[in-house]
């Protein structure tokens, strides 16, 4: 753990100086900007206005990705006016989320939830609220495993939708028999 820490740090380092070092070569090398035009403050307003249509679309996609879903690249039909655009990014990402914060089984990944364990029990073989074991957790849920390690590091959403995309496979309650049946699923 330790060596870990002292390579974090190493590099924390490392990137501080380099960041450092390209600011400075940034500074003297950058020519001075033409005067101010009637153009610049178009320009920032495009720039802000894409910022807030990325800021829209990442969260949609992260929401999707959660789901298992295929993400939403470009809107169908979008409308012309920018702002008319900005809000249908909006209007999708707020009911993505909506969606998403809502499984399909939910109350009863909550009642499975009830009689297996803490949301962050990292009590081997067995993670997380629902008990998944590593291939439960790789065959279901392989990018958050990859990304966050087992699903005792994953938020209750994140175990409910990776418990969804198995029952969704067609294995149904049946990895959890005992407690589905204490829920009356199986």
């Amino acid at each position: 753990m330790r060596s870990k820490l002292t390579l974090a740090f190493a590099c924390a380092c490392a990137l501080t100086v380099a960041l450092a070092a390209a600011a400075t070569l940034h500074a003297e090398t950058t020519p001075e900007p033409p005067a101010e035009t009637e153009t610049a403050p178009q320009e920032i307003d495009q720039w802000q206005i894409q910022r807030k249509i990325d800021r829209y679309r990442y969260e949609t996609w992260r929401w999707q990705r959660m789901m298992g879903r295929r993400l939403t690249r470009s809107l169908q039909d979008p409308p012309a006016d920018v702002a008319a655009k900005i809000a249908v990014w909006k209007r999708v990402a707020s009911k993505t989320r909506a969606r998403a914060q809502n499984p399909p089984h939910k109350r009863q990944w909550l009642c499975i939830h009830r009689y297996e364990g803490s949301w962050t029990d990292p009590s081997p073989p067995y993670y997380g609220g629902l008990q998944m074991d590593v291939g439960f957790q790789r065959t279901y849920g392989r990018g958050l495993l990859s990304r966050k390690g087992t699903a005792d590091h994953w938020t209750p959403l994140e175990q409910m939708w990776t418990a969804e995309r198995a029952h969704r496979s067609g294995r149904g309650f049946y990895p959890w028999p005992n407690t589905a049946r204490y829920c009356g699923l199986i």
